[in-house]
C-alpha cells in the first residue's frame, strides 16, 4: 500500500500551558543570576532576575497608563533592549503587541496602526536615514485611537508624547494588588501578538497568535537546538519578525539561555564581533547574512570556536553554504526551520544529529505536537515523494487575521489546517522538501514580498497604465524584484523614476531591482497572466541564467 504524504508527531514532551508572563516568571526564579539579555551595541545587560523585575516595571506602567486587556500596543523600532522588554511586559498584563515593520514608510505605517487599532505606540526616536518619530507625528492626525506615543532616544517628547524612562516609572503608580489582578485575568490561549504579512489583495493582514502558538512553538525550537541555560545565542534578525522574536527571545527564555543583540540591525561584522566577545553557542540569520558573514575580509580573525548551533530559515539555502556554515563556522549542529507567521512559525526542523543530505536537502519532519499534509488541487493527500500544497495542522494555526474573517477562512480550512501556498514533497523517511510556491510570493533575502502590493504601489504612478511583479532569480539575496511596466500613451518614464518614486513610500526590499518596460504580457485564453512566461523571458533579457541555475541548484 502507498505510504500517504501525512505525518504527526506526537511529542514526548507535554505542550506547556501557562502565559508567557508565567513562563518567564518560573525561569527567572530557577536561574536568577544567569544572563537573560546582552544587547552590546547598546552596552547594556540583564540578568534573570533583572529582566524579571524590569519587565515589571514597564508592565505596571501600562496597567497605570490605563491600557487595558486586549488593548494594542505597536513596537516599531529595530532590535534593541527596549524591544525584548516591551514584548514580556505586555504579555503580563494581557495588552496585544503590535509588530510595526521597521522597514515600513508613511502609507505603511499608518495601515497598520489603523488597522490593528494601535492606542499606544512605542518608537525609536531615529536610526540612520529613517526619522520614526516624524513619520508617526505625521500620519498621527489621522489616527484618533493613537492616544499615547513613548519615545525610546533623546528627542524631547511633545504633547501625547512621553519618554521611555518616564513611562516606565509610571508603574510605582500601580499597586500590587492591581498588578497581580491584571497578571490573573490573563489566559493562555487568548491573543497577545500581531504579526502584519502582506497579502495578495495587496494589503497586509494581521496574523493574531497567542501565548499557546508562541511560547510552545519557540520551546520546542529551542529543544530542537539541544538548549539549555549554558546557552548563549546570538541574534542579529530583526524582532518585528517571527524569526527574532520567537526563534530568537522566546526559544531563549524558556530555556534560561542568554539572548545576544549584536546591533540596532543586522551588520556582519558586529554579528561576529558579538558572537566572539560573548562567547555565543548558537547564531542565527537568513543564508544571505550567512553569505555576508563568509565573505568578510577578515572572516578568519574572528574566534567562533564557541558556536556548535544555529538556524538557518527565511530562504532556501544553498548547499555549499550549508556546508561551510557547518565547518568554517564552527556550527556542525545547525538547523534549518521552515514555517510562516500563521503557523508561529515553524512547522517543520532539522534535528542537531539529521544524516547531512537532510540538513542540507530539506527543511526536516514535522515538529512535536504538530500535523502536516501535502495536498492536490482538490485537497486530497498526495502519496510519497509527489509534489502538492503543504498544510498544517495543531496548537501552532494562528487564531485568525486581525478583523479579517474573510481573508481567515481562506486561509484556514474546515479541518483547522492552514494552507502554506507552498509546493512541497514529503520523502519516505517524512522529510519535506519546499520546491516552490503556489502563489506569487517573492522571497528576497528573507523577506516575504507579494508582487500585487508592489503592483497596487505602482497603480498610483501617473504615467504608469499597467505593471505586472514578478521575482527573478538573484545569487545574493534569492530572488529580486521585477517590475513588467507600460507607460500611458504619449509618457516618459525611465527605469530610476520608477524607483525613486518608490523609495521613502515603501519598504526597501519591495523596490523592483529591475524595471522593463513593454506593450504587454502572455496571457493565457482565458486572459490570465503568465507570470512563468513572463519571468523566463525576464532572465533571458536580464542575463540571469547564471543566478538561476545556483538558485534552484
Amino acid at each position: 500500500m502507498t505510504q500517504a504524504s501525512y505525518a504527526h508527531n506526537p511529542g514526548g514532551v507535554p505542550l506547556i500551558g501557562e502565559t508567557i508572563g508565567d513562563n518567564l516568571e518560573r525561569v527567572a526564579r530557577r536561574f536568577p543570576d544567569r544572563d537573560a539579555v546582552v544587547s552590546v551595541h547598546q552596552g547594556r545587560r540583564l540578568t534573570y532576575a533583572e529582566l524579571a523585575r524590569e519587565t515589571d516595571r514597564l508592565a505596571r506602567g501600562l496597567v497605570a497608563a490605563g491600557v487595558e486587556h486586549g488593548e494594542r500596543i505597536g513596537i516599531w523600532s529595530p532590535n534593541s533592549l527596549e524591544w525584548v522588554l516591551i514584548q514580556y511586559a505586555t504579555a503580563k498584563v494581557g495588552a496585544i503587541l503590535v509588530n510595526v515593520n521597521p522597514a515600513y514608510r508613511l502609507s505603511e505605517l499608518e495601515y497598520a496602526l489603523r488597522q490593528s487599532g494601535i492606542s499606544t505606540l512605542v518608537t525609536l526616536d531615529r536610526y540612520k536615514n529613517s526619522e520614526y518619530l516624524e513619520m508617526v507625528r505625521e500620519v498621527r492626525g489621522s489616527l484618533p485611537q493613537l492616544r499615547e506615543v513613548v519615545i525610546v532616544g533623546e528627542t524631547a517628547p511633545r504633547a501625547g508624547e512621553i519618554a521611555w524612562a518616564e513611562y516606565a516609572e509610571r508603574g510605582n503608580r500601580c499597586s500590587d494588588d492591581r498588578f497581580a489582578e491584571r497578571k490573573a485575568c490573563c489566559q493562555f490561549d487568548e491573543a497577545i501578538n500581531i504579526q502584519y504579512t502582506s497579502g495578495t489583495t495587496g494589503f497586509p493582514k494581521g496574523a493574531t497568535l497567542s501565548h499557546h502558538n508562541i511560547l510552545n512553538n519557540a520551546f520546542f525550537i529551542g529543544e530542537g537546538c539541544r538548549y539549555t541555560e549554558a546557552d548563549r545565542v546570538c541574534v542579529p534578525v530583526p524582532f518585528y519578525h517571527c524569526f527574532g522574536m520567537v526563534l530568537g527571545n522566546l526559544a531563549c527564555t524558556t530555556h534560561g539561555a542568554a539572548i545576544v543583540i549584536p546591533n540596532w540591525t543586522f551588520d556582519a561584522e558586529m554579528t561576529l564581533r558579538a558572537v566572539e566577545q560573548e562567547r555565543c553557542t548558537s547564531l542565527y540569520g537568513v543564508p544571505t547574512m550567512f553569505i555576508a558573514e563568509l565573505a568578510l575580509p577578515n572572516f578568519a580573525d574572528f574566534d567562533l570556536s564557541s558556536l556548535r548551533t544555529g538556524i538557518m530559515a527565511g530562504s532556501p539555502c544553498p548547499v555549499e553554504v550549508m556546508k561551510r556554515v557547518q565547518s568554517e563556522m564552527h556550527m556542525p549542529e545547525v538547523t534549518i526551520c521552515y514555517g510562516m507567521t500563521e503557523t508561529s512559525p515553524v512547522s517543520t526542523q532539522t534535528m542537531t544529529d539529521d544524516p547531512l543530505a537532510k540538513r542540507t536537502g530539506t527543511v526536516g519532519r514535522v515538529h512535536p505536537h504538530v500535523e502536516v499534509k501535502v495536498v492536490d488541487g482538490d485537497g486530497a493527500v498526495v502519496p510519497r515523494n509527489t509534489p502538492g500544497e503543504l498544510c498544517t495542522r495543531g496548537y501552532v494555526v494562528m487564531l485568525g487575521y486581525w478583523e479579517n474573517p474573510e481573508a481567515t477562512a481562506t486561509a484556514i480550512d474546515a479541518g483547522r489546517y492552514m494552507h502554506t501556498g507552498d509546493i512541497a514533497t514529503m520523502d519516505d523517511d517524512g522529510y519535506l522538501n519546499i520546491s516552490g510556491r503556489i502563489k506569487d510570493m517573492v522571497i528576497r533575502g528573507g523577506e516575504n514580498v507579494y508582487p500585487r502590493e508592489v503592483e497596487e504601489f505602482l497603480y498610483t504612478h501617473p504615467s504608469i497604465k499597467d505593471v505586472q511583479v514578478i521575482g527573478v532569480p538573484d545569487e545574493r539575496y534569492g530572488e529580486e524584484l521585477c517590475a513588467w511596466v507600460i507607460v500611458n500613451e504619449g509618457a516618459e518614464l525611465s527605469e530610476e523614476a520608477v524607483r525613486e518614486y518608490c523609495r521613502g513610500q515603501i519598504a526597501h526590499y519591495k523596490v523592483p531591482r529591475y524595471v522593463m518596460f513593454v506593450e504587454g504580457w502572455p496571457m493565457t485564453v482565458s486572459g490570465k497572466v503568465q507570470k512563468f512566461k513572463m519571468r523566463e523571458e525576464s532572465i533571458a533579457k536580464l542575463g540571469l541564467e547564471g543566478a538561476a541555475r545556483i538558485v534552484t541548484a
